[in-house]
């Protein structure tokens, strides 16, 4: 245990996801190192940030506007969306070039243990979207909605929760992102699971 303000600091480092005891103290005793000036730049943009970034009306996705540069760009596909937990995602998304559509961004992922229900993601906005009752109401009718929560449990209920939520809405096709044996891997180390996966999502060549 170090003494006062720096332990402080080592403190709230620590609680920042990812970072464990030994990097937080890493961290912060990097910072005491380091030129005030550069120092003085990280605090400017933590502020930055808490006062100027916001989520759009529309997707829930970080932006420094009313909406973002996905939802703003008429050249995107607005009947095509798709649904992510987290930023994050998005940019995962994004990196592969090979979607066109639009996001919606829930915020997290059902988790009952933790006290995360449907009243506490962005499910209602998402619903509203679809209705064409929400910001956006003036889009394309959406079309398609690709469900691409976290291959995990939280993941997997989110995903079944809001099919059976979609499922009746008329003209609607709900997809989920194909799960299976990732490029590059050999077969006789991957799960049960992810080999079961890979089988039922099998597709004709």
């Amino acid at each position: 245990m170090f003494e006062g303000p720096v332990q402080d600091l080592i403190d709230e480092l620590g609680r920042l996801p990812g970072i464990g005891p030994k990097s937080a103290q890493r961290i912060a005793f990097h910072l005491l190192a380091a030129d005030p000036a550069d120092v003085g730049r990280l605090v400017e943009v933590l502020e930055r940030v808490k006062q100027g970034v916001r989520f759009c009306e529309v997707c829930g996705n970080v932006s420094e506007k009313d909406r973002c540069r996905y939802c703003a760009d008429a050249r995107r596909d607005a009947t095509l969306v798709c649904v992510v937990e987290e930023p994050k995602d998005v940019l995962a998304v994004e990196r592969t070039r090979e979607f066109r559509g639009r996001y919606h961004v829930l915020g997290g992922a059902l988790d009952p243990l933790a006290g995360v229900g449907p009243d506490q993601l962005r499910i209602r906005q998402l619903v509203s979207r679809i209705g064409g009752t929400g910001p956006a109401e003036d889009e394309t009718a959406i079309a398609e909605i690709i469900i691409a929560t976290d291959p995990n449990t939280e993941g997997e209920a989110t995903a079944t929760y809001l099919l059976r939520l979609l499922r009746d809405f008329p003209g609607l096709t709900v997809s989920r992102l194909a799960s299976g044996l990732p490029m590059g891997g050999d077969l006789e180390f991957a799960d049960e699971l992810t080999l079961g996966r890979a089988l039922s999502g099998r597709r004709a060549m």
